[in-house]
């Protein structure tokens, strides 16, 4: 793999890696009594104000794109905030489950959308992955991967918007991977105060909790900068059906992660899952995508 392809990759695994452990900061922050909405509120907020600072200018290229941008925002802060919630309101496993089926969306969304499509070799790597998640996350009493609770619904509904949001990011070609970070940023911060408007009248009890909680805060706000910048130079670069199989490293690091921090162990049906999707990334690289023939 030459320099130009193993680059976005690298930035794939990096963002995935942080993906996988920002649920740590969003737990401390809820036992510290601010609570989802007003946790991702306060940290992409910190977010889009650190990234308009370094890249002043690219907000001017929301012109070059409005339509795209604007529907990636929505996709994004819809993504982010749901996932959020559907972990600290539901069975973690269970909305992990229906959110990592993301590949099977991806698919077809890029068909449509980007006119890409994969041979044989393509699907047999996104059903390798598919397969090591769900090792890794099923869990025989938790039944078939069909929401039943509002926290499922959301985790399926998370699941469907990051791989549109994936599509979104390669259609807007024209675009700097700092607007399109600067779009991904500020479509959760919209989504998660209109959220708190409308939806979480609970989170007026915890605003206060923000000012004792700051310096966490103020750091998931720097790591979310890092994860989006990371996440959309990969995405920009690499074929979405690819870039959804590699994304889902972010499971083995959440279980390492929560082995470490959180004290739960990983069996060999986490081992064997995570191998699996390992080997997967590793030959994603061997997906032969080509544009759709008319």
């Amino acid at each position: 793999m030459n320099k130009n392809k193993l680059l976005p990759v690298i930035g794939l695994l990096f963002g995935a890696s942080l993906w996988g452990i920002i649920w740590y900061p969003y737990r401390l922050l809820q036992q510290q009594g601010v609570e989802g909405a007003l946790a991702t509120f306060s940290g992409y907020v910190i977010a889009v104000l650190v990234a308009s600072l370094l890249f002043p200018r690219a907000w001017c290229e929301f012109a070059k794109a409005p339509a795209v941008l604007t529907v990636l925002a929505l996709a994004s802060g819809w993504c982010n905030l749901s996932y959020v919630l559907g972990v600290l309101n539901g069975e973690v496993m269970r909305v992990l489950l229906l959110f990592y089926l993301a590949p099977l969306w991806t698919v077809p969304l890029a068909y449509f959308v980007l006119e890409e499509r994969i041979g044989r070799a393509g699907y047999a790597v996104i059903g390798l992955a598919l397969a090591g998640a769900m090792i890794m996350l099923w869990k025989p009493a938790l039944g078939l991967p069909v929401p039943n609770t509002y926290a499922e619904w959301l985790g399926l509904g998370s699941g469907l918007s990051f791989a549109l949001a994936n599509v979104l990011v390669r259609r807007a070609e024209g675009c700097s991977v700092a607007a399109k970070s600067l779009s991904v940023m500020s479509g959760v911060a919209v989504v998660s105060w209109v959220a708190l408007m409308f939806g979480h009248a609970e989170a007026t009890h915890s605003i206060a909790a923000v000012s004792g909680a700051w310096p966490l805060v103020v750091g998931n706000g720097l790591v979310l900068v890092v994860m989006a910048l990371l996440v959309q130079y990969g995405l920009t670069h690499t074929p979405a059906t690819q870039a959804i199989v590699i994304m889902l490293f972010e499971l083995i690091i959440a279980a390492v992660a929560s082995y470490l921090l959180a004290g739960e162990t990983m069996e060999a049906q986490q081992w064997l899952g995570g191998a699996m999707i390992i080997i997967a990334s590793l030959f994603s690289g061997y997906m032969d995508t080509q544009p759709v023939v008319a």
